[in-house]
């Protein structure tokens, strides 16, 4: 009977957004970062949450068999996971990028049948409001939180590109669409013999610079404003887009690819990286499914394989482009000039 299929996986799946929800809810109450103060028991717990206790017991223990907390005679705690990754007052904390999802993509991606079938976003501008990044860059606050969870999304795949690539080959270097800064702050902290730069709207630099000193990089790490479709990128020797392609239509894609071409020296390098599709696009579900986000969130966006971005490069004028896979699903493909 070992043979023969069963329904578990697709059970698992289909049911899935219980366990999703649960967990949005746990970093909603920053039950993680109550924990990482130290454990606590089931009373406790309930009390500082302000659980009601016909859900609270079924909430907590959901949550040890799913791995996400430990439970010890009776006293919850943390794993090493949602302690390093799920405690709000640590750097390393990610849950903005959940917190988001929680907030926002949850109730959007109800309506994916309606976007498979239709091409059309369904986020905010869908009903006529504000678009979710125009609204974003008009509030401080709030876009100084997205950007550090973009860092937080893009830590692992940072540390790798600074420690991987050839950078003793070059001077210079421009993070486009540098966010929080954190690629530009990684690859100058292993690279002390660079200068870099970040390049974004305007309303980006007090984040990136705040973050670049708290990382003593003020010397060597600067900020350039601009929009990467209005103006010229920066000239440099190497040039990295980081989590930008996919937002873009293939039209958009080219354009970038090609500005970035134009900015660099003979000998330069593009350095691209994201979710990146596995080629023969049976492997990398991450990378497909934040190509069904991008369906969700914008206009003509959309996530693609390593070949395609080669090919764009190609046509773009690089004479030599190659991929690398970094860490989970995130892969980079580098363009020379």
């Amino acid at each position: 009977m070992s043979g023969h299929p069963t329904p578990d996986h697709i059970m698992q799946v289909g049911l899935g957004f219980w366990a999703s929800k649960t967990l949005l809810s746990a970093i909603e109450m920053e039950l993680f970062t109550e924990l990482a103060r130290h454990p606590e028991d089931l009373e406790t717990l309930r009390e500082r949450l302000g659980l009601h206790e016909r859900s609270a017991h079924d909430f907590l223990d959901a949550l040890v068999a799913m791995g996400f907390l430990e439970r010890r005679d009776g006293v919850y705690c943390n794993t090493p996971a949602t302690e390093l990754f799920l405690d709000k007052r640590k750097p390393s904390y990610m849950g903005g990028m959940l917190e988001m999802a929680n907030h926002r993509l949850y109730g959007f991606w109800g309506n994916l049948t309606e976007a498979l079938r239709t091409g059309r976003l369904q986020n905010e501008a869908k009903a006529g409001d504000t678009p979710f990044f125009e609204a974003l860059y008009a509030d401080p606050a709030r876009l100084k939180e997205f950007l550090a969870a973009m860092t937080g999304l893009s830590h692992g795949a940072n540390l790798m590109i600074a420690e991987r690539f050839p950078w003793g080959d070059y001077s210079t270097f421009v993070d486009v669409g540098t966010a929080q800064g954190d690629l530009a702050t990684q690859v100058a902290l292993v690279n002390p013999h660079l200068q870099g730069h970040g390049f974004d709207l305007a309303e980006v630099a007090p984040v990136f610079e705040e973050y670049v000193e708290r990382n003593g990089l003020a010397g060597r790490l600067g900020f350039k404003a601009g929009d990467f479709f209005a103006d010229d990128l920066p000239e440099a020797d190497v040039i990295t887009m980081g989590h930008i392609l996919h937002d873009w239509s293939i039209e958009e894609k080219r354009a970038l690819i090609g500005k970035a071409y134009e900015a660099l020296p003979e000998g330069g390098a593009l350095i691209v990286y994201e979710s990146i599709i596995d080629d023969d696009r049976t492997q990398n579900a991450f990378g497909l499914l934040m190509s069904l986000n991008m369906l969700i969130e914008t206009e003509g966006g959309f996530d693609y394989t390593a070949a395609d971005c080669m090919a764009w490069m190609d046509e773009a004028g690089f004479t030599e482009t190659r991929a690398e896979h970094l860490v989970g699903p995130d892969s980079m493909v580098v363009g020379t000039k």
